[in-house]
């Protein structure tokens, strides 16, 4: 809440409330609002995952199918009556392209989490809109990254009459102990003002869940233990090359070069590239992060050699003869928007300025 919104009034529910969930999964907002001790119906749900729509209806007891929102309609929602009902639509889309654990493509059009604008369309369809909106989704959803996305959003709510109020909140401030952000949404149709509920102490610790003593058949093992390490190791190998090539293309972006990935002698997991251009002979090499001791292990070729550093973390900053860096402190830890550009001049590794330069 601002300080523009205390004089307006706190919305109140008093009519039977009507529960749409899109992106329902297992029904968890239901969840919520049953230990809440909020009476409501199950109207309506979307969910593309028969599983996870199966294990719906067996916690819920209904009788919901598997539906796709694309094929979704306004009429589908059913919503009509305001008068008579209150409706809360729940809509947290899918994270995994907003994730930091996902490959980051992001809420546009066409990408998982763009599911997001599929839910504009209905909106915009529908003749009587929904009283309340809840959203709930990873942090990154506001990051640098997303957020012009995620004020596109924020406005098109606007526009319909909404008043929107979003928070990061921390799961271990609410009872559960577990540090788990997640970003909330509550969007009132009309102006009202909201507030998110303050941190309460935490009654326990994760300790007081854990059984003393567990059943060997709760684990996995032999060719299922080994099959289960193999996917895991795939999907982050497949990861990690999505990022090799995310960053290469942030690379050539950045200096309008072409970039050709090589071998590399580098410590600590060290990517290279070479930036090739016809007026340029020299290779340029590219570290995330560099430590005060890796220079002397890491041996490129110091021939007209630079290094482009992606942060410097160091305990012995005094290694380095460096002019000081505008928003690089002596001790950081790795940043790529923290970047500086080093390059080796009579065997001393010297940091000449800012990359973005």
């Amino acid at each position: 809440m601002n300080l523009f919104d205390w004089d307006k009034p706190i919305l109140k529910i008093t009519k039977p409330v009507r529960l749409i969930e899109l992106f329902a999964g297992v029904g968890s907002q239901a969840m919520a609002m049953k230990r809440l001790g909020v009476p409501f119906e199950h109207y309506r749900i979307c969910e593309f995952d028969r599983f996870a729509v199966a294990s719906y209806n067996a916690i819920h007891s209904t009788a919901f199918v598997p539906t796709d929102i694309r094929s979704l309609t306004a009429k589908d929602l059913g919503i009509e009556e305001t008068d008579k009902y209150t409706y809360i639509l729940c809509y947290s889309f899918p994270c995994q392209d907003l994730s930091v654990a996902g490959r980051g493509k992001g809420m546009k059009r066409g990408t998982r989490s763009g599911l997001l604008w599929e839910v504009k369309r209905l909106l915009r369809e529908c003749n009587e809109l929904p009283q309340v909106l809840l959203m709930e989704n990873v942090p990154m959803v506001v990051a640098d990254k997303h957020i012009d996305d995620f004020a596109e959003w924020c406005t098109f709510l606007e526009s319909l009459g909404y008043t929107n109020n979003w928070k990061v909140l921390n799961a271990k401030d609410y009872g559960v102990p577990q540090n788990r952000e997640r970003c909330f949404m509550v969007s009132f149709l009309g102006e009202f003002r909201y507030e998110f509920p303050c941190p309460i102490p935490l009654p326990y610790y994760l300790g007081a869940l854990l059984d003393e003593t567990v059943d060997d058949k709760y684990y996995i093992k032999g060719e299922a233990a080994d099959k289960l390490c193999s996917q895991i190791v795939q999907v982050e190998r497949e990861r990690e090359r999505e990022r090799e090539r995310e960053r290469e293309r942030e690379l050539a972006g950045r200096y309008g070069r072409a970039v050709e990935r090589h071998s590399t002698t580098s410590t600590h997991g060290m990517s290279c590239w070479s930036m090739t251009k016809h007026e340029v002979k020299k290779p340029i090499r590219e570290a995330h992060t560099i430590l005060a001791g890796d220079y002397k292990g890491w041996q490129p070729n110091r021939e007209n050699t630079a290094v482009v550093l992606g942060g410097v973390y160091t305990r012995a900053s005094d290694k380095f003869q460096r002019m000081p860096l505008q928003g690089l402190s002596r001790t950081i830890k790795a940043n790529i928007d923290d970047a500086g550009v080093a390059e080796y001049e009579q065997g001393e590794l010297q940091v000449r300025g800012d990359a973005d330069r």
